[in-house]
């Protein structure tokens, strides 16, 4: 009986659900990707010899090169909540409903409370000017804004812990808010110092300094 000879035929493969995979990855991470504001400053942070990465959870302050300060707290609620308790404590911050909302989307921001106003209702061409011109967050003891922009963002940060059923005792570790300071290798150590000085004030006494990794360091 002769054998039965099958065609020849190249190896096929359906490349199809690869493909609709592909789209659904790429669908996905555009839906949750979180796009980073642009930094007002940038800051030239000095070197260190080991790498400690921050926790999502950070108050950071940031110190440019001409000593002036910003200050930066993630999380849109937490950011409008904070802005609720500078208003309670400036009565004289007047703002729209429009304004807080922008706010409340912004990163790093060194508006002196006079000119937060002007600078949330402007467009970002004029924000950008306004960075550039900006004296930055005053630390002195008369106006206290730095000091009161720590208490209320720390104040919000515990609101929306308990909101999200944490108890005061258990936000600890990871769970609690940590603080940082980035300054410019070439700030003046007085102007960092007036940062520090504020932090012990609010009774803060363990933060960390943001630096880079130096090279050939592990």
């Amino acid at each position: 009986m002769p054998k039965l000879k099958m065609p020849k035929s190249a190896p096929s493969l359906d490349m199809t659900p690869m493909v609709d995979l592909g789209f659904l990855l790429v669908t996905f991470f555009i839906l949750t990707a979180k796009f980073r504001p642009n930094e007002p400053v940038i800051v030239d942070v000095p070197a260190a010899t080991s790498e400690l990465l921050l926790p999502e959870k950070v108050m950071q302050i940031t110190v440019d090169e001409k000593g002036r300060v910003f200050f930066d707290l993630a999380g849109k609620d937490i950011r409008r909540e904070m802005l609720n308790r500078m208003v309670q404590r400036h009565p004289q911050l007047k703002l729209t409903e429009d304004e807080a909302r922008k706010f409340a989307l912004l990163g790093m921001c060194g508006m002196p409370l006079n000119n937060l106003s002007q600078y949330l209702s402007a467009d970002e061409k004029t924000r950008a000017a306004l960075d550039a011109q900006t004296p930055g967050i005053p630390t002195d003891s008369i106006n206290g804004e730095l000091g009161d922009w720590i208490q209320s963002g720390y104040e919000a940060f515990m609101a929306d812990a308990e909101k999200h059923g944490l108890e005061p005792k258990d936000i600890k570790g990871d769970k609690a808010l940590r603080y940082a300071i980035k300054a410019d290798g070439t700030t003046e150590y007085e102007k960092v110092e007036q940062v520090i000085d504020v932090f012990r004030d609010k009774n803060i006494f363990q933060f960390n300094m943001v630096t880079t990794l130096e090279s050939g360091s592990k």
